[in-house]
């Protein structure tokens, strides 16, 4: 038995799961609503404020279609009531982040500044120039955000320089040497 699939998701106040009949399990919440298509063969099963995922089968599919099938729909669900965040910070002497409206703009050593726009529920935060926050409800795309703005420029092993993931450790190489 799966140790993740067999957990049940608790539905806390507020939040309503919904299944079609196309197995696209709807979620709605506090902070927006959420749709997934997950696989017609898991058993999606409601009662007293929580869902069980059960699989119809012990087959290696079915072993596999079980644990994600569970994490999908809890991330749903605490993304429409807790949110999602990724930490970024910014290492390197004038390299700086500022948000102007809806964008976001990256100064990074580049000739020109690298823009990002919020879209799709995601915003951005920027508390201080060297620091980046990405918001949202859906789990996935806030990590897919936050992976193409740490792309712009990651880090490099010999100073250490570019945007890194909050408390990533960046392992140094010793450059050249005299000889």
């Amino acid at each position: 038995m799966s140790r993740i699939g067999k957990l049940p998701v608790k539905i806390e106040a507020g939040v309503t799961i919904t299944v079609d009949d196309n197995h696209v399990v709807t979620v709605k919440g506090p902070k927006g609503t959420l749709s997934q298509q997950v696989s017609s063969e898991m058993i999606l099963e409601q009662d007293n404020g929580e869902l069980t995922v059960k699989r119809p089968s012990d087959n290696k599919k079915h072993r596999a279609l079980h644990g994600l099938t569970r994490t999908l729909i809890n991330n749903m669900a605490v993304g429409v009531t807790k949110g999602y965040e990724k930490r970024l910070e910014i290492v390197g002497v004038g390299y700086r982040a500022t948000k102007n409206g809806e964008k976001l703009t990256l100064n990074v050593g580049y000739s020109h500044p690298v823009e990002f726009e919020e879209k799709d529920g995601i915003t951005f935060d920027v508390p201080a120039p060297t620091k980046i926050v990405v918001k949202g409800i859906d789990k996935q795309k806030v990590g897919q955000i936050a992976a193409n703005i740490r792309a712009v420029r990651e880090p490099e092993p010999y100073k250490g320089k570019g945007i890194r993931y909050e408390g990533e450790y960046v392992r140094h190489k010793e450059g050249k040497t005299g000889k």
